[in-house]
C-alpha cells in the first residue's frame, strides 16, 4: 500500500496558498541535501523583514527546531517535529497558547514549515515493529531545509545592505563635521564668504533626514553635503591661493629681514584690535551654572562641538566656539554683547549651543537670544529647562 502524507490543515482551517506553495518547496526538496539547522535559523533570523516573520514567531520557530534530535537537517530522515503545545509553549518561553497557534500560523504562511496533521489533529509519531518511526504527524521542517539557499541569499543581500547604511551614515557624520569645522575655520579667519548661508544650507539638509532612514533617504542628502562641502572648500582654496600669490609678489617686490618683520607686513596687528582673529572680549558675570556640568551641556548640545577648532575642554572653549557658531546663525554682535552682559558669557554660550541643536525649531536666533536677555533681565532666566529638554529628547530618539 502507498503511504500518504498529509498535505491539509485539520479542522476548520481552509487551505491556503501559502501552504500549497510551502508544500511544494518540501516536495522538490534534492535527495540527499543537508544543512546545519542553526546556520539556517540565524539565516531566517537575519532576513525575517523581507519573509514577514516576527521575533516571536522566530522564537517559536527556535522552539521547533530544538525538538529535532540532530543538529544537520537532512532531506528524508524524518523531518517532521510533533511536540504537544503545552511543550512548545515551554520552550517558547512560557508563551500563551493563543498566542503560541497565532505564530505557528505564521510560520507557515512565511514557508517556513508546513503542517503534517493526523486524522484527529494530535501530533504523533506512529512507530514499527523495531522502535522506529514510521510515519509523524505534526510540523515539517522540509522548508527550511529546500529554501537554504534562498534564505542564505536573503541573509546576505540585508547584511549588505546594512553595511550601505552604515556606510552612509558615516558619510554624513563625516560630511557635517567637516562643513561644521571649515566655516567655523572661515568665520574665526574672517575669509571673505557667505558663511551664513552655507550654515544655513546645512542646517537645511540635516533637519531633512529622518529620525528612523533608511539609506535610500540618507544617500541623496549624502550627495548635497558633500557638494556643499566642495563649496566651503572651494572658499578657503580661494583665499588660500590669493594668499599665496601675495606673498610671492611680496617676497619679489622686497626683501624680508626676518620672520619678525615678515608676520608684520602681512598681516594685520592683533594689538590693535584688528586682525582677523580679533574679537571682543566681553566679562562674564556669571559663574558656569550649578548643576550643569560641561559634559551635560555637550550631551544635551552635541552639534556645538562640530564648530570647534581644538574640541572643547573648558568653558573658554564653549564660550569662543559659541561666538564663532552666533556669527553663523545670523546673531548680530550687539545681541550677543547684551546677552553677555544679562546672563554671563558661560550661559550666553550654552543658550547659542541650545539654539544650533534645535535647528529649524528656532526661526529667528538673533530674536530668540534677545526674548532670553528680556527675561534674564526680569530674572525669569534659567538654562536647566532648555537642556533637560535637549537631553529628554535625545534620549527618546535613541530609544525610538
Amino acid at each position: 500500500m502507498i503511504e500518504h502524507i498529509s498535505t491539509t490543515p485539520f479542522g476548520r482551517r481552509s487551505l491556503t496558498r501559502a501552504m500549497i506553495a510551502g508544500q511544494r518547496a518540501a516536495e522538490n526538496c534534492p535527495t540527499g541535501a543537508s544543512a546545519n539547522k542553526w546556520q539556517l535559523f540565524r539565516a531566517v533570523c537575519e532576513a525575517k523583514a523581507m519573509l514577514g516573520a516576527s521575533d516571536r514567531a522566530l522564537a517559536v520557530l527556535n522552539a521547533l527546531l530544538s525538538f529535532h534530535p540532530d543538529t544537520d537537517l537532512v532531506a528524508g530522515e524524518g523531518l517532521v517535529v510533533f511536540p504537544s503545545n503545552a511543550q512548545l509553549a515551554l520552550r517558547a518561553h512560557g508563551m500563551a497558547p493563543a498566542t503560541l497557534r497565532r505564530h505557528l500560523a505564521v510560520l507557515v504562511e512565511c514557508g517556513l514549515v508546513v503542517r503534517r496533521d493526523s486524522p484527529n489533529g494530535k501530533r504523533y509519531a506512529r512507530k514499527n515493529l523495531d522502535g522506529a518511526i514510521e510515519q509523524a504527524f505534526g510540523f515539517d521542517l522540509t522548508p527550511l531545509l529546500a529554501r537554504a539557499g534562498e534564505f542564505t541569499r536573503m541573509a546576505e543581500a540585508v547584511r549588505a545592505e546594512r553595511r550601505a547604511l552604515q556606510l552612509a551614515k558615516e558619510r554624513i557624520s563625516i560630511l557635517r563635521r567637516d562643513i561644521g569645522k571649515m566655516i567655523a575655520f572661515g568665520l574665526n579667519e574672517c575669509i571673505s564668504a557667505d558663511w551664513q548661508s552655507l550654515h544655513l544650507e546645512l542646517r537645511e539638509l540635516l533637519a531633512r533626514i529622518p529620525r528612523n532612514a533608511n539609506r535610500l533617504e540618507l544617500e541623496p542628502i549624502a550627495s548635497e553635503l558633500a557638494a556643499l562641502a566642495g563649496r566651503a572648500r572651494k572658499a578657503l582654496e580661494t583665499r588660500e591661493n590669493s594668499e599665496i600669490t601675495s606673498a610671492n609678489e611680496s617676497h619679489i617686490e622686497r626683501h624680508i629681514q626676518s620672520s619678525d618683520s615678515h608676520f608684520h607686513e602681512f598681516e594685520p596687528s592683533l594689538e590693535d584690535g584688528h586682525g582677523p582673529t580679533a574679537t571682543p572680549t566681553i566679562e562674564t558675570k556669571s559663574q558656569p551654572p550649578k548643576g550643569y556640568p560641561l559634559g551635560m551641556v555637550l550631551r544635551a548640545c552635541p552639534d556645538i562641538t562640530d564648530y570647534a577648532r581644538n574640541g572643547i575642554s573648558g568653558w573658554g572653549d564653549l564660550v569662543e566656539t559659541a561666538n564663532l557658531v552666533s556669527s553663523a546663525l545670523g546673531v548680530s554682535p550687539d545681541a550677543w554683547k547684551q546677552a553677555c552682559q544679562a546672563i554671563g558669557a558661560v550661559d550666553t554660550a550654552i543658550m547659542v549651543a541650545a539654539v544650533l541643536q534645535k535647528g529649524e525649531a528656532i526661526s529667528s536666533p538673533g530674536g530668540y537670544l534677545r526674548s532670553l536677555t528680556a527675561k534674564a533681565r526680569a530674572g525669569e532666566f534659567s538654562v536647566g529647562p532648555v537642556l533637560m529638554g535637549l537631553l529628554r529628547g535625545r534620549g527618546g530618539a535613541q530609544a525610538r
